[in-house]
């Protein structure tokens, strides 16, 4: 299993998109959040506030996961991607089936480098992002304590767990358009799923929401989950759809 996970970290390390998803979740997080800071800063100077907002800082990390999103999903579909001529129009995934012992120890060394270089990105980026609001925003930056350690968790198991859901739904449709699309756009542009919570409790439950809730509180009066029981939740849709994935690419074709 180790030779298995070291080879695929190795390919995906040799992917160029890998280095923009790399770029994103290391920047787009602290980018938002000194844009955020220099706002409230003005807003303060101003007398209009007498402090930041509570969130300031976890919200700009829920945005920055658009980078694991597309590492999760690169992982896998340049396996399907058809390679150049020279290689006779083939695809990457017959090789790697050809030299993987099992398609399910296949899956695993996926899944494994997916959430551990995605838990390891949103390690880093949390202090360089805290960091930028103590910059801008000196004695009126939030102050990050012990108290705030749950909270930090929860962000980088929201991470690394949108990584692993980005993976198993990009194992289901074999290409990178859909789920680039959805999970972006849902994280990002416009949150579907938040636009749901408006019309139905019940969409408090879906992964991204129920994710959420572990280091940001969004209008807490209209959920059910606290912090743990929204790791809960999302931990169990991502086990489901990993299973799903598991299963169907063990049972089909190439």
């Amino acid at each position: 299993m180790r030779r298995a996970i070291s080879a695929e970290a190795s390919k995906l390390m040799s992917l160029p998109a890998t280095w923009l998803a790399v770029a994103l979740a290391l920047l787009l997080a602290p980018a938002i959040a000194a844009l955020r800071a220099l706002q409230e800063l003005s807003e303060i100077t101003k007398g209009v506030q007498t402090a930041v907002q509570f969130a300031i800082g976890f919200e700009e990390l829920g945005f920055g996961v658009t980078g694991v999103i597309i590492l999760g999903v690169i992982a896998i579909s340049s396996e399907y991607s058809t390679e150049g001529e020279e290689s006779g129009n083939g695809r990457q995934m017959v090789t790697s089936l050809l030299a993987a012992p099992s398609r399910l120890r296949f899956f695993v060394s996926k899944a494994s480098v997916v959430a551990s270089a995605s838990a390891i990105l949103a390690i880093l980026t949390i202090p360089v992002t805290m960091g930028i609001l103590r910059l801008i925003l000196g004695e009126f930056s939030p102050v990050i304590g012990i108290a705030d350690l749950p909270r930090l968790i929860g962000v980088v198991l929201y991470w690394t767990l949108t990584s692993l859901l980005a993976l198993g739904i990009t194992f289901l449709t074999r290409h990178a358009a859909l789920p680039l699309a959805f999970l972006i756009l849902n994280t990002s542009v416009m949150t579907v799923s938040y636009l749901l919570t408006r019309i139905t409790r019940w969409a408090n439950y879906l992964p991204d929401m129920a994710g959420i809730r572990m280091f940001h509180e969004i209008d807490d009066a209209g959920s059910p989950l606290t912090p743990l029981g929204g790791g809960i939740v999302m931990a169990v849709w991502v086990l489901a759809i990993l299973s799903v994935a598991a299963f169907t690419f063990c049972r089909r074709d190439v």
